[in-house]
């Protein structure tokens, strides 16, 4: 039984009464000892008037002035209590307020002082619903005999008292170790904890990778049970579930892969189909993988994808969802027959879709090829091989004729891509929320065009028949988010027209990509960009994707063996086939193609019993918030391997120069872009010796009393690389050449 406080309150919604039995299902209680606990716990709550108790059953007690929020703290001891709800007021946590609750955790913060315009309200916590860490990165110090770990992360305000374990802790006295929490602070008894690895000396010796697990708490390895739970299936297909399928293994089919020389080995999830219908029609086929057909929900194979919520790419580690043998079962391969769930799309001629349909089915791939292999096929079209003939057409409709077409219509409604080098190992968008038009590979991002499509129908249909789904959406950005890099793009003489001053469009950022294109930092102007889009987000009802320009809904589906979301909307999909009701009343002599989206329009009837529908609406609601932590833990990991990577590099590079553009200005100095390597360093005003400067912020710039020089945003400088802090990714710069000379009526003050 592993669950939080948060987990077990997010099953109260809606002032409904809850059984007992009920949370003990939704909990994983499997034995009278964890029905014990968890009885324990409801206790608990109802003593603190977090729960009443009527007629046997719990309804959560909503108290005025009671919040949800997650800590956020620094290092000099007082922290905020951040609240879901978009905009409202960040809590104000006094150190002694704080009731041994630590960076991260979420918590029920209590509202004691009302805010006013200049000042926070203030809050105290109330009780700790999740805690954030299990375990963390710490040094060992040896203090009058006792071993105790000083947290790496200098927002956890505590140390930790070690317990001798099987890892000597002499030896990983002043060593960075991996140490997990046995026991949280109980009023004024400190935490405990043991050391579970001793990672190097410090934390440029220990490995990256192991340095960015053990600071997320990432699972590196699944249960025995689990590996042998996935070793046992079958890899063959029996005749029984073929019968069940449409039949596709006679058509032509393709795959593709990424360049082997990627660090790992390939899943592939995805196949297509093209062929032509008379004159005037295509159909796309894309057939992914049918995971669902090997996880079964609620076992244990399913619980733990489900608690993992996504892979995470590591460089050359790779934490999956899946078990490897799992995987192999699922993996799309050549002259192998394999079950998969397609989306057959049909376009005119002109690219726009008809209609489409969703089957259940089983393919054979003919060819699988790199995108680099499907490049050197395009460009050499009149010298293919006879064999290849038929794979070379097929990739010559699809990638100059129907793509195009597809690309036309998104950048049509306001659609942009970056221009950037894809790093993620999705075929869609990814996390990300926008295509990545590659310079290297643009078939790539060709395809990416055509494989969102089977997203966009997947949301459209299990929308119009009113099934329970989730959906992705990326909410529009902020302005404040955008302001710099427009103050930067106007110094740089870039022209844009924006269409509003009120609200930021895809279009907008569209007309942001074609201005980029004037200027010779169009790299890091891209990737400035990149980073003021909102996260995507899973959603259990339909909303506006900005980056894809899509203003109703999108889903994720192609990925199912490497996110939960893609595998819970593959079941809605089955689910569909095998629960749905395809006429109004069993009288009906004739039904609706639940598989077409020809059906859309004659369906007034609940597809899915109430019962069900009911539940798994439930469900997806309490799964959403989830996913999103789980995406956002993977997100912060890979992008802490890239900061490390990069601090790494550059301190190889200490004291050498490099030319970069000053992407931000800020009172306490300014940050520099370095283009050939996209590496951020900060140049902080103390190191700028010549002269006293002065923040103007309205200019945004520095600009010094005497000498009149200015930096400022968009100039190119020349800087030396002074210092690396390799743990906290932080580059410290100093100048040796740039700025800008200004005479003295050219700036007023501010």
């Amino acid at each position: 039984m592993e669950f939080s406080i948060a987990t077990l309150l997010s099953n109260f919604t809606d002032d409904k009464l809850v059984a007992a039995k009920f949370l003990e299902k939704k909990l994983g209680c499997e034995n009278e000892e964890n029905i014990e606990k968890l009885q324990i716990i409801l206790d608990i709550l109802e003593k603190v008037g977090i729960l009443v108790k009527e007629r046997g059953k719990y309804r959560r007690f909503t108290e005025k002035n009671l919040v949800e929020a997650k800590l956020r703290c620094s290092s000099k001891g007082f922290c905020f209590a951040i609240q879901d709800e978009e905009d409202a007021d960040d809590i104000y946590i006094r150190e002694t307020h704080l009731s041994n609750a630590w960076n991260g955790d979420r918590v029920l913060v209590k509202v004691i002082k009302e805010g006013t315009r200049r000042r926070s309200p203030e809050g105290e916590v109330k009780l700790i619903l999740e805690r954030a860490n299990p375990s963390l990165l710490a040094q060992v110090k040896k203090d009058d005999g006792n071993y105790k770990a000083i947290p790496l992360d200098d927002r956890l305000l505590f140390e930790l008292l070690l317990k001798q374990n099987e890892n000597s802790l002499e030896q990983a006295v002043n060593h960075l170790v991996h140490v997990s929490v046995i026991r949280y602070p109980i009023g004024e008894h400190p935490p405990w904890g043991t050391v579970t690895r001793i990672l190097g000396s410090d934390a440029e010796e220990a490995a990256d990778t192991d340095i960015v697990c053990c600071k997320h708490d990432l699972p590196q390895a699944f249960s025995e049970e689990v590996e042998q739970l996935a070793a046992s299936l079958s890899q063959t297909v029996d005749q029984a579930e073929i019968d069940k399928r449409v039949d596709l293994r006679q058509k032509f089919t393709f795959t593709f892969v990424e360049d082997e020389q990627r660090d790992y080995p390939p899943f592939v999830e995805t196949a297509f189909t093209l062929e032509e219908i008379g004159d005037q029609y295509w159909q796309l086929g894309i057939h992914i993988t049918d995971v669902a057909h090997y996880v079964t929900p609620d076992s244990l194979v399913d619980k733990t994808a489900k608690k993992r919520g996504t892979t995470i790419y590591l460089g050359e580690k790779v934490l999956p969802l899946l078990p490897e043998a799992l995987i192999d079962c699922c993996c799309i391969v050549p002259k192998k027959d394999c079950l998969t769930i397609s989306v057959l799309i049909t376009f005119d001629k002109n690219g726009q879709i008809t209609e489409f349909e969703i089957q259940p089915t089983i393919i054979n791939v003919n060819e699988q090829l790199t995108y680099q292999k499907a490049q050197r096929l395009l460009a050499n079209l009149d010298q293919v091989p006879t064999e290849q003939e038929e794979l070379a057409q097929c990739l010559n409709q699809l990638f100059f004729t129907l793509s195009p077409l597809v690309k036309a219509q998104r950048l049509q409604r306001g659609g942009f891509e970056l221009k950037l080098e894809p790093r993620a190992p999705y075929q869609d968008e990814g996390r990300l929320g926008v295509i990545i038009a590659s310079s290297k590979v643009p078939v790539r991002s060709l395809l990416m065009e055509l494989i969102i499509l089977a997203g966009k129908s997947v949301a459209d249909h299990l929308y119009a028949l009113g099934i329970p789904s989730l959906y992705c959406a990326q909410p529009e950005p902020d302005w404040e988010e955008l302001e710099d890099l427009l103050r930067l793009v106007d110094n740089l003489g870039i022209e844009v027209q924006l269409s509003s001053e009120e609200e930021i469009t895809a279009q907008d950022y569209y007309n942001l990509t074609q201005g980029f294109n004037q200027c010779s930092s169009v790299r890091v102007l891209n990737f400035l960009l990149k980073d003021t889009l909102k996260s995507v987000k899973y959603s259990s009802h339909s909303a506006p994707h900005f980056g894809l320009a899509y203003h109703d809904r999108y889903t994720h589906c192609v990925s199912p063996g490497q996110r939960y979301g893609d595998l819970l909307v593959q079941r809605m999909i089955k689910l569909l086939f095998s629960q749905g009701r395809d006429r109004r009343t069993k009288q009906t002599k004739t039904g609706v193609d639940l598989h077409s989206s020809r059906c859309h329009i004659g369906i007034n009837w609940n597809v899915l019993p109430p019962a069900m529908q009911e539940s798994l609406e439930e469900e997806f609601h309490l799964l959403v918030s989830h996913l999103n932590d789980r995406e956002k833990l993977a997100e912060d990991a890979e992008k802490d391997l890239d900061g490390l990577k990069k601090a790494e590099k550059m301190k190889e590079r200490t004291g050498q120069v490099f030319r970069g553009l000053i992407t931000g200005v800020q009172s306490y100095g300014f940050f520099v872009e370095i283009e050939d390597l996209l590496v951020e360093g900060l140049v902080h005003v103390s190191s700028l010796k010549d002269d006293w400067y002065e923040y103007r912020a309205r200019h945004g710039c520095l600009v010094g009393r005497k000498n009149r020089i200015a930096y400022r945003l968009g100039d190119e400088v020349e800087v030396e690389v002074k210092s690396v802090d390799y743990y906290r990714q932080q580059i410290d710069l100093v100048t040796v050449g740039g700025g800008s000379s200004v005479r003295n009526d050219d700036w007023d003050d501010d």
